[in-house]
């Protein structure tokens, strides 16, 4: 049955290949075909207008095609790595890297968590963007890259040691990038670029620990509680601290951890709306992922407790809960606020990582969940407004809950969980870490850490809440539209937008009613990795 492992990571992976040697292969034919190019149209012949009936009706056939194709492709590939995740503790060795470093695949408590979001979180944009994508056009080549996106992260949530899981990394921004640029306008450019350079820059710093870490542990295998040999850095404490704290930064840079994130607001913008819920939601999230893996299954918490390096990412992660909502809740289009706010509320996790407790953890682990759900609800709205009437300012959206009344109920129940309102999950991942840094005994940051994720929260409330009080009563002034494009006015949302929005912000609720189930999962991770 670990062949189940290469099937949840190929098949995916295959076809999302097909997809795009399909998009490039219409590619070169439109180039070869003179008769595909924009240009002055004559009249056009008897004999001509059925043939270009004809050829509009086999473009319907093949959208139709491909959008069982993909979604058939999709459910299998989710059904294969949940499969993979549940059903056994499985693990294979692809082949041999170096002589004691393996290419290794093994699945553990924490994937099963990690790859469980990243499932629900996949099935709901790929849902989304059937219908969605039919207006963006470039469909085989965004759905080819969605497929082999997911198949990549499956290799990297699965990924057995830490070279398997940097390589995985690295592939991460590759496959991901085409969705900045998937517009190819100067700005989806400009923003890939910068997207291109930050993440590269934070691997390079992954990779510089790496390097340490091989000489100082007894193992690059992931293990619950770490492989450092306590022998081997007697006396080199210092460099691999230094060593350490350069990983926390690069991996950090694709969290969105200051000071290296910058690109996230200029990357997630300019995506097509279901690719920005995808980014938001779960591929900055390597950047957790990986940092999770180095600190609790390599380093070990207990080696960081109470140095520098601890009290350093505390203060960074702080600082980027703050300044995120800052920006935020100054911003004014819509996407970008929505991508601040994905820079303050990926450093809530990674402060719960650096307090080292074991509340505190479970609140990050929580997080990870409850933000994975909730940003992609919130993207995907945005995504109705742009799709339906071209809005992509906040200021435009005064009376939009008389258009879209379904839609914004889904905002508002999305919004509350981010804010931390019960009964959603936001408000248990955040009572947690609060818990956990009030029960932390550190010094300033036991009380400094509450305090500004309190303040965090009464900022996220005022840059998401005003939408949906504007939105259901925009009081005696007229509705605004800036909108250029008249002809959207009135589109109506499909209802395979609506469902998995729907879906997604009744899971908001339920997690946060029923939490107790998926609380002792993580619990069971989190004894695992402090146990040592």
């Amino acid at each position: 049955m670990e062949s189940l492992l290469l099937i949840s990571m190929g098949f995916p992976a295959m076809a999302g290949i097909i997809l795009l040697v399909l998009a490039f292969s219409e590619h070169l034919r439109v180039i070869g075909s003179g008769k595909d190019f924009p240009g002055v149209e004559g009249e056009k012949t008897a004999e001509e207008l059925p043939d270009r009936e004809h050829e509009k009706a086999a473009q319907r056939m093949s959208g139709r095609s491909l959008s069982v194709y993909v979604g058939v492709t999709l459910i299998l590939s989710v059904s294969f790595a949940m499969a993979a995740a549940w059903t056994g503790n499985y693990h294979i060795v692809l082949f041999q890297f170096l002589d004691n470093i393996p290419v290794y695949f093994h699945v553990d408590e924490a994937g099963k968590f990690f790859i469980t979001i990243v499932a629900i979180v996949w099935l709901a944009v790929g849902m989304y963007s059937i219908p969605y994508m039919k207006h963006e056009g470039g469909e085989k080549r965004y759905y080819g890259f969605l497929l082999l996106c997911f198949s990549i992260l499956t290799g990297f949530i699965f990924a057995g040691n830490l070279i398997t899981m940097y390589f995985f990394y690295e592939l991460i921004t590759l496959v991901s990038m085409p969705f900045v640029m998937f517009h190819g306008t100067k700005e989806a450019v400009r923003a890939a670029r910068k997207y291109l350079f930050y993440s590269l820059c934070g691997a390079y710093g992954g990779l510089f620990g790496i390097y340490f870490l091989y000489r100082y542990c007894g193992s690059l295998t992931f293990a619950a509680g770490g492989t450092l040999d306590m022998g081997a850095i007697h006396g080199h404490e210092g460099i691999l601290l230094i060593a350490i704290f350069v990983m926390l930064v690069g991996f950090g840079v694709k969290a969105g951890m200051l000071p290296m994130h910058a690109w996230l607001p200029t990357a997630h913008p300019v995506a097509p709306s279901p690719a920005s819920a995808a980014l938001s939601a779960v591929i900055v999230k390597a950047g957790v992922i990986a940092i999770f893996r180095v600190v609790f299954y390599i380093v070990g918490a207990d080696f960081l407790r109470g140095t520098w390096v601890q009290y350093v990412w505390m203060i960074f992660t702080l600082a980027t809960v703050f300044m995120g909502s800052m920006l935020a809740f100054r911003e004014q289009g819509f996407k970008k606020r929505l991508a601040y706010s994905t820079v303050s509320q990926i450093s809530y996790i990674l402060f719960g990582f650096s307090m080292l407790t074991p509340k505190a953890i479970e609140g990050a682990l929580l997080h990870t969940a409850a933000h994975g759900v909730i940003k992609c609800g919130l993207f995907l709205t945005a995504g109705v407004f742009l799709y339906c009437l071209g809005y992509t300012k906040v200021d435009q959206l005064e009376g939009i809950g008389k258009k879209f009344p379904k839609v914004m109920w889904c905002y508002t129940i999305c919004s509350l969980g981010l804010i931390g309102i019960p009964p959603t999950c936001g408000f248990v991942s955040k009572w947690y870490l609060a818990l956990g840094s009030l029960q932390s005994d550190i010094a300033v940051f036991s009380w400094l850490g509450p305090v500004i994720l309190l303040v965090s929260a009464l900022l996220t409330a005022g840059y998401l809440l005003p939408i949906t009080l504007k939105g259901f009563f925009p009081g005696n002034q007229e509705e605004k539209c800036s909108n250029p494009k008249e002809s959207l006015k009135g589109k109506e949302i499909s209802y395979g937008m609506l469902i998995p929005l729907m879906a997604l912000s009744v899971l908001v609720i339920l997690l946060g009613i029923f939490p107790k189930p998926f609380l002792s999962y993580i619990n069971e991770i989190v004894i695992s990795v402090l146990a040592h």
